[in-house]
């Protein structure tokens, strides 16, 4: 089901908001997603860590190691499925370090949610 313009008129609104509000969050949303193999394993470690604490306090039956083991194991899962931000930002072709005009930019980012949309919508 299409927008009304209406609805439209305000998503554009939202998105023209957002742009120059927080430019900083459409940076990062416009990113994709990089995960470090050896971060992965690095948590999934510490993971397996923490449960194993968790399942020594079960059997001495002390509270407060099992308190300890539950956060070390889900500071291993935060830390396993955390972004490694390695990745940069999609560079321009022929950008000499400067900013590109704001025009482009809104051009680039409404087309980069126009086409995210587009496959969601199984277009």
């Amino acid at each position: 089901m299409g927008l009304s313009e209406r609805e439209q008129r305000l998503l554009d609104e939202m998105e023209r908001s957002l742009y120059a509000t927080d430019a900083d969050l459409v940076s990062k949303l416009s990113r994709p997603a990089t995960f470090s193999p050896r971060r992965i394993i690095g948590g999934l470690a510490v993971s397996v860590i923490g449960i194993s604490l968790l399942i020594v306090a079960v059997m001495l039956q002390f509270a407060l190691f099992g308190v300890v083991g539950f956060l070390v194991m889900l500071t291993g899962l935060i830390l396993a499925s955390s972004n490694s931000g390695v990745a940069k930002a999609p560079s321009v072709a022929g950008s000499t370090g400067k900013s590109a005009p704001k025009a482009t930019k809104k051009e680039f980012n409404r087309s980069f949610f126009e086409d995210r949309w587009d496959k969601r919508q199984g277009q």
